[in-house]
Parts: structure tokens; sequence; C-alpha cells
């Protein structure tokens, strides 16, 4: 089937078969490997990805669900000049990654958060990250780099 997805403000056409999972898409398609594959069963958040604004699991969707629809990615938060977005610096600054697997889904679940609740108490970031995980970290940090971005 051909879809076409704006992707980081791109808009792409492809042929995909109907089966593709939009992960891989982004990935294999576009060359876009900053959404990561972790468990393949909607697990762990590695493969967190904003489509039309909301952080979806990419290992849930085909490519075909996301046809006229708007995708970003990692690669996509950063702004043109390179300066990185403000979650990936409050991950940076916070000490929020340690092997790095996680953390763009973990940025892009954490910026979906903060746009749902712009001030959100530990409680909130704990339960709305819940859904991405980390084994490295202990979490700790990464809840510090989210109340960081909400406070700024």
């Amino acid at each position: 089937m051909e879809i076409s997805v704006t992707v980081n403000g791109v808009t792409q056409t492809s042929d995909v078969e109907p089966r593709t999972l939009l992960v891989h898409y982004v990935r294999e398609h576009l060359g876009l490997t900053g959404t990561n594959v972790g468990c393949d069963t909607s697990s762990c958040g590695a493969c967190s990805l904003h489509l039309n604004g909301e952080a979806v699991k990419s290992c849930t969707v085909l490519a075909v669900q996301a046809d006229g629809g708007e995708v970003r990615t990692i690669e996509g938060m950063a702004a043109t000049d390179g300066t990185l977005h403000p979650m990936q610096q409050a991950f940076m600054e916070n000490h929020g990654l340690q092997c790095g697997y996680c953390t763009p889904g973990m940025v892009m679940a954490a910026t979906s958060l903060l746009a749902e609740n712009p001030n959100p108490t530990e409680e909130d970031v704990r339960l709305g990250l819940e859904g991405n995980l980390c084994r490295c970290t202990g979490y700790h940090n990464i809840v510090k780099a989210v109340l960081a971005c909400a406070d700024s």
C-alpha cells in the first residue's frame, strides 16, 4: 500500500506491506533509528513516538494507520540548529539516562505527559510514565528531569 506520512515535518510517501509496524517503518524505511525496538509486545515503551501529537507505542500501530498523519520521532525533537528540546536538556542535566536505550521513548512519553498536564506532581509523573520501562536508572532522575522541565 502507498502511504503518505509527515515525519518530523517532512512528508514521506512510501510503499509498505499492510502488516508493517510503524516502528519498523520509521527505522527501516526512513532510517530514523532513534526509535528503539525493545520488546515487541508493547510492554517497554522503547518505541514510543508521537502520532498526531500523542505518544504511542509504535510497535502497536501499523504504518498504514498513520497514513495522512503526523509522526514525530526523537530525531525531530531538537531544533534545526541542534538545540536540544527542553525535555532532552532536562534529561541530560538531571542524569535521567544511563545506557540510553529507553531514553528516546521516555522523552517522547514525558513530553506528551507535560502537554496533557503541564504541572504534574511526582506521583503524576510516575503514573504517567509507568508504561515505559528502564532497567538502569531506578527512575528517580527520570522523574526529576520531567519535573525540572515542567518547572521551566
